[in-house]
């Protein structure tokens, strides 16, 4: 097959018209010639953190929507799943991959479960991660977000980064707002990157004391602003990355859309195309193409480099897709779960009322971190209830794989004015997190989501509106198209009962994340993240 058009050399900063000859999967020659064409072919683009179970879908069908995108590849840690089903998870994860043509490079996940202060369905100790990292499938060291566990040197915790030590794999890091000598103390234990930095200053920090900083920008979680003034001197050790990305946004855009943005803040292109094509490759040893003589044939086509059109994607010489239309065909897969828990009552998430004063979860629009605050609760018969003139809504998490008391708390900033919203979608343990404005409706949700074995749910007086996530009760069983449809559905119906959040259920689902600041509620009770340590709803006189 041969390829031509103007050839983007990355690396040495050079465009010149050429001539591409691709045999067998990789290319054969690279050569400079003079030709019509006016096509831009260049290396593809590489998400270097994502959860690919955030997008609801199981990997062939990620892959069938990621390279419509010009994606053809990703740094890709399991971890959602193998907190419900363990190592086997991972496998799964692993072997669907393969079953399609696109390059996911699955990590170890470091923290299962994330927290011992959560219910989660598996663990995998160092024993574990040795064996997974032993794997040549595996490329490395998933997000260490234990990091009190790295600054006070827990065993088990050094274990792990000694294993992917041993075996030459790199290690992720998670350290939201790490600073000063913890920050250097947690480096220094070998680890490499940071995609939690949701501050300049936090980048910068992590930059000059040797740490490769991913800006992040998925459906919850963007730091994309706070972070890209980095670029123009920092760009060597910077990527891209979505973290979580639900399946309407993918269908819209990838990791193309933050090259966009970068050149519409006046970053050389260059530097954007390094981040988003090269330097993952060169971090985490990927077998992934960079345009070069003897390289697997993984590149894109593109119309120009001011609009990055994807005119076609290509992955070991196949073209995969073409003018926003995926060549890869859809596969079987089975539905593997853990979901072991009986329908509620509305009884069951009642809460007493003992004090003047609750604490309360603050969460904040595109960010993981939430903030504490006081309010005065409201009250009947005795318990507390949401008060939706005040926005102060019921919030509980339900264990998933037992029969336990739901934990119940409040939170702000959801604005339902109606039903509630519900999802088994919870990082990190994925129970089943509800807010609703009253305890019915919490109930009506809690058990669409159990009788679906996992899902995502908009319900009120009249109507639910459930997709389900047979698949460890956080992955569809459909195609992208279907799924990424059907989410859009309930999301606009979280927002026509008053949801004011831009992405509601990925915010929700993050609300059980207890590794990241401040307040969150894990099915054991409402948990204080900065001093990691349970906290009471009822403030004590």
């Amino acid at each position: 097959m041969i390829l031509k058009g103007n050839i983007v050399d990355i690396e040495n900063q050079r465009i010149y018209k050429g001539q591409v000859i691709i045999e067998n999967g990789r290319i054969q020659s690279i050569t400079e010639q003079e030709t019509d064409s006016e096509d831009y072919i260049l290396p593809g683009f590489i998400d270097a953190h994502i959860h690919i179970e955030s997008s609801m879908l199981v990997p062939s069908e990620f892959a069938r929507l990621a390279v419509t995108h010009g994606t053809v590849a990703t740094v890709s840690d399991p971890h959602e799943i193998a907190n419900v089903l363990g190592k086997d998870g991972v496998y799964y994860m692993i072997n669907n991959g393969k079953e399609v043509p696109f390059k996911f490079n699955f990590g170890a996940p470091s923290c299962v479960p994330a927290t011992s202060f959560e219910s989660a369905g598996a663990v995998i100790d160092s024993e574990g991660i040795k064996e997974l990292l032993a794997n040549d499938d595996i490329k490395y060291l998933a997000e260490m977000m234990n990091y009190p566990g790295v600054l006070f040197a827990d065993d088990e915790v050094m274990k792990k980064i000694e294993w992917a030590k041993h075996f030459n794999k790199p290690v992720d890091g998670h350290a939201p707002g790490l600073s000063g000598e913890d920050v250097k103390k947690y480096i220094s234990a070998g680890i490499s990157t940071d995609h939690e930095s949701f501050t300049y200053e936090e980048g910068l920090e992590k930059l000059q004391n040797g740490m490769k900083i991913i800006i992040r920008e998925g459906s919850a979680a963007k730091n994309f602003n706070a972070l890209i003034d980095l670029v123009p001197e920092h760009y060597e050790n910077m990527m891209f990355c979505s973290d979580d990305k639900h399946p309407d946004d993918l269908i819209v855009s990838h990791i193309d859309a933050l090259v966009k943005r970068g050149l519409s803040h006046g970053i050389d292109i260059f530097k954007l195309l390094k981040m988003a094509c090269i330097n993952p490759v060169k971090h985490y040893n990927l077998d992934v193409g960079l345009l070069k003589e003897g390289d697997p044939a993984d590149f894109i086509v593109v119309n120009n480099l001011t609009e990055l059109t994807i005119l076609k994607t290509f992955i070991n010489g196949e073209c995969v897709a073409e003018n926003g239309h995926s060549n890869i065909q859809p596969i079987p897969f089975n539905c593997p779960n853990n979901f072991h828990t009986d329908f509620k009552e509305v009884s069951d998430f009642k809460i007493a009322a003992t004090s003047e004063k609750i604490n309360v979860i603050e969460a904040l629009d595109g960010e993981l971190i939430t903030n504490p605050i006081i309010a005065i609760p409201k009250i009947e018969d005795g318990h507390i209830v949401s008060d939706v003139e005040n926005d102060i809504l019921k919030i509980v998490v339900v264990n998933r794989y037992s029969n336990t008391e739901p934990a119940v708390a409040f939170i702000k900033n959801f604005g339902l004015k109606a039903g509630a919203i519900a999802s088994s979608v919870a990082h990190d343990s994925h129970n089943i997190i509800c807010v609703g404005v009253n305890d019915e409706m919490i109930c009506k949700a809690v058990n669409a989501i159990i009788k679906e074995k996992g899902g995502v749910c908009a319900v009120s007086e009249n109507d639910a509106h459930v997709l389900g996530l047979p698949v460890a009760g956080i992955m569809s069983n459909k195609d992208g198209i279907t799924t990424g449809e059907l989410y859009q559905k309930i999301d606009q119906r979280a927002k026509e009962m008053g949801a004011t959040l831009h992405a509601p259920y990925m915010t929700l689902s993050f609300m059980a994340l207890l590794v990241i600041p401040a307040l969150k509620l894990s099915d054991f009770g409402l948990f204080d993240g900065s001093k990691f340590e349970f906290t009471p709803v009822n403030i004590a006189e």
